[in-house]
């Protein structure tokens, strides 16, 4: 059977070198948009087509998050390729199987590392890796337990690889030294850095948010739109967050409660779905919704469907005319504006740094926020201890959640001066 897959239409030259290299290893390192993800994607596909020895492991450090993110991207890709027909997708397990040969694409997340090394295949080798979203691996001794797990003689033609997709963090991570670094980097590494400009399938809107955070968020821009590493230093919850997968159950005896801080076209509205244990000093962030344009009724419906109602929700009362409509219009119980006074931003923050947070792995927005807000620096280049107002909508949000359990007493918001007592009594000035 013929197969015609034109990679020029579905790729940018970027991305080339996914389909030419033989090198052990391709790392892309890119921006929001820069569609390395779905370049991947079409590797994968188009590996399985034409070796007949190939069959990939496909590996986030979540399993959890494969189904909605690399499965749903490859099974779009077999369907823009016209080649779905020949695939089997299973979501349990979760697989897609070549029919005419049995070779298989395997989904595995870095929370089960046994499920990893077990795997055996029944035509062909275990030879491609595709590690996605690789930033969010933990250790870099993960990766080579990883590494080890592809084995077998490959064909006289045969190879091994391996592909790293990544938005970049701290340049404190493993991969910029493992991949990047002239000094340390592996042997037979290509890598590069790719942004939304090698991208044709965007769209004129989506392209002019990014080049408008340019503008209006640098240090979000950074990572976001340029593809860089981003922040080492500065960070105001630096040591005090980390993602992590939990189940409901985990949480299910300790109090929750609902953030909203309100965008439009630039800004993001983000919601924020917390549980608290107070004891230990513990903030899980289980849920979210983050996004640009979202009107009152769109807000009402968001609430609804990540199962807000029923909890206090505290919102930016800056947007009393929201807050009013959210009720009265829409419905929306139990919704109250947010505690405003001298110093209230500054003192949030102060208690807020009394916590430790875990971050869902379905909460990106907050995610991203968590690392890129930092301090501001006066006009000697020294850090202050005034955050930058940027790039904090879901951080905002998340302090409005929490203002019940910080700020409020028999539900009256604390005068300045009970706040300044508060935040002296847990020892944090």
């Amino acid at each position: 059977m013929e197969i015609k897959i034109n990679l020029n239409t579905l790729v940018s030259p970027a991305y080339y070198p996914l389909f030419r290299s033989h090198d052990r290893y391709l790392v892309y390192k890119g921006s929001r948009g820069s569609g390395k993800s779905y370049a991947t994607a079409v590797k994968v596909i188009v590996d399985i087509l034409t070796h007949d020895y190939v069959n990939w492991l496909v590996i986030r450090q979540f399993f959890g998050t494969h189904k909605d993110s690399t499965f749903a991207t490859i099974k779009k890709v077999a369907h823009d390729l016209g080649v779905a027909d020949l695939f089997k997708f299973t979501v349990s397990p979760l697989e897609i199987t070549y029919k005419e040969t049995g070779q298989k694409i395997y989904f595995r997340g870095m929370d089960d590392p046994l499920k990893i090394t077990s795997i055996q295949t029944t035509q062909g080798n275990l030879c491609r890796l595709w590690l996605e979203e690789c930033y969010e691996l933990k250790r870099e001794e993960d990766v080579d337990t990883v590494e080890e797990s592809l084995r077998g003689i490959l064909p006289d033609d045969g190879f091994y690889q391996s592909v790293f997709t990544f938005n970049p963090w701290s340049d404190k991570h493993f991969l910029k030294r493992r991949f990047f670094d002239d000094k340390t980097r592996k042997k037979k590494t290509y890598a590069t850095t790719t942004t939304y400009k090698d991208n044709g399938h965007l769209n004129e809107d989506y392209i002019e948010d990014l080049e408008d955070m340019l503008i209006t968020n640098p240090n979000r821009a950074k990572v976001a739109v340029l593809g860089e590493w981003g922040i080492a230093e500065g960070l105001v919850f630096d040591g005090l967050f980390e993602q992590r997968d939990f189940s409901m159950e985990e949480i299910a005896s300790l109090p929750k409660a609902v953030g909203l801080d309100f965008g439009f076209k630039h800004d993001p509205t983000a919601g924020e779905f917390m549980a608290i244990d107070q004891q230990n000093r513990v903030v899980y962030i289980y849920d979210e919704f983050y996004q640009q344009g979202m009107l009152t009724q769109q807000i009402a419906e968001a609430i609804g469907q990540h199962k807000g109602y029923g909890m206090q929700i505290t919102a930016d009362s800056a947007e009393q005319r929201l807050i009013s409509e959210l009720s009265g219009v829409y419905g929306v119980p139990n919704i109250i504006g947010a505690g405003k006074g001298k110093d209230s931003v500054s003192q949030g923050i102060q208690y807020m740094q009394s916590y430790h947070f875990v971050v869902h792995p379905r909460v990106k927005g907050l995610l991203e926020e968590f690392n890129t807000y930092v301090y501001s620096k006066d006009k000697f280049d020294n850090w202050t201890n005034t955050p930058v107002d940027a790039n904090n909508h879901g951080i905002d949000a998340l302090r409005y959640a929490l203002e019940p359990f910080m700020f409020r007493t028999a539900g009256q918001y604390m005068s300045n001066q009970e706040r300044i007592q508060t935040i002296k009594n847990l020892g944090l000035r």
